[in-house]
């Protein structure tokens, strides 16, 4: 096992994880923008109104995107278990 094969490795490990997780954190990034916006216009400073929007927004995203986020790790970790014995060997 080279070096090169390592980095490659966890360089689509690190591929995976982002593309996997950027929906959802860009869905808390426009949710947050929003209430921002809405905060700073209102003059309302209450802390907890911009956590419990996010909260939901992003389980409504888990709840829409999950059968693409789990096919995309199964996939990912069924080419990992089909080259174990590269990583041994």
């Amino acid at each position: 096992m080279s070096a090169d094969f390592v980095i490659d490795v966890a360089e689509r490990g690190i591929y995976t994880i982002l593309i996997v997780s950027g929906p959802l954190l860009l869905i808390a990034l426009g949710v947050g923008l929003a209430i921002s916006i809405f905060q700073a216009t209102t003059q309302i400073q209450e802390q907890t109104l911009a956590f419990v929007p996010k909260i939901v927004a992003v389980l409504i995203g888990i709840v829409f995107l999950a059968p693409w986020m789990i096919s995309h790790l199964i996939s990912y970790t069924a080419e990992i278990l089909g080259n174990l014995n590269r990583f041994v060997g």
